[in-house]
């Protein structure tokens, strides 16, 4: 095997493995599930962004350990999680829904990004089994969608964009999701780094190698690129109104810095904000979109003092 493909696993400060791993089936697929902790405590579920994995939680996790039982969902598509031929928003809800069902008590919940709207879809889905919810920068891209460097903004209409993934999913494939091959690890931390440029390489490269896999010609991603727009095209202005149906508290985390993917002008953000009932609103100092990567002292500071109230 080629040097490239030989890299043995990298460390990084604070980043813990998990200590227990399981599969859950939910719907006839595997749910990789992550584990940190007694698991006798009380469980806190966390819900990772969009091409992000369980493992990105690595440096989070053990310090919520120390008084939690901690599950990070893979979730389908993601990491070691299995993938399917469509991605329907509702079906990734109740994806976590059923995790939270597989648990002994209800739990608390805290998603990142994509995960933050999944996490608190789910708990307006099955309130009887969320006790606390926190949502780290996840409450949906701005009316023109996100900016991304070097990707031009898509200005087709909606009925444009719909017709473009129904064609799209007609053509599906089951390699039609394959990431391209990246020659080395390096190249795939370039790669994430041009899109992240708040997260540094070393970071990056314990993050990459488990968000990859080696093949006989080089590194892939992991995820599934369907899975990006498995549910079809929406408007954000639908994000806020579903809120107000969420019977748990939400503490709302965005990080102080302005980044690629965050956080939204408060003019946005404050009214969709609105529609949440119990809220509670914090900022981690430092920190742009990945909050919990860039500073998980702080941020684990922050949900351990929030969640010991209930």
């Amino acid at each position: 095997m080629s040097a490239a493909l030989s890299t043995s696993e990298p460390s990084y400060p604070g980043a813990v493995a998990p200590e227990r791993t399981r599969a859950l089936d939910s719907f006839g697929l595997p749910i990789r599930l992550s584990e940190w902790g007694d698991p006798a405590a009380p469980p806190v579920v966390l819900c990772h962004g969009m091409f992000d994995h369980g493992r990105g939680f690595d440096t989070l996790a053990p310090l919520l350990a120390e008084r939690f039982r901690v599950i990070a969902i893979d979730a389908r598509g993601h990491g070691e999680s299995g993938w399917c031929d469509a991605y329907p928003w509702h079906v990734d809800v109740l994806d976590v829904v059923n995790v939270l069902r597989s648990l002994d008590r209800p739990a608390r919940v805290v998603g990142h990004s994509r995960g933050g709207g999944l996490a608190t879809d789910a708990a307006i889905r099955a309130p009887e089994l969320v006790r606390q919810l926190a949502n780290l920068d996840g409450f949906g891209p701005p009316p023109d969608g996100f900016g991304i460097p070097g990707v031009p903004r898509d200005a087709r209409s909606l009925p444009e964009r719909f017709a473009d993934f129904l064609d799209d999913r007609r053509r599906s494939t089951r390699t039609h999701g394959a990431s391209r091959v990246y020659a080395s690890l390096d190249d795939l931390v370039e790669r994430r780094r041009a899109q992240n440029p708040r997260l540094t390489r070393e970071w990056l490269r314990y993050f990459v190698f488990h968000a990859a896999r080696p093949m006989a010609r080089g590194w892939v991603w992991k995820a599934d690129l369907r899975a990006a727009r498995g549910f079809g095209p929406w408007k954000p202005e639908w994000v806020g109104p579903g809120w107000r149906a969420l019977r748990s508290p939400m503490l709302a985390v965005i990080g102080s810095e302005p980044d690629t993917w965050g956080p939204l002008p408060e003019s946005i953000l404050g009214d969709r904000l609105a529609n949440v009932a119990q809220l509670e609103r914090a900022t981690v100092a430092g920190a742009g979109h990945f909050i919990h990567m860039e500073q998980p002292r702080a941020t684990a500071d922050l949900l351990l003092s929030w969640l010991d109230r209930s």
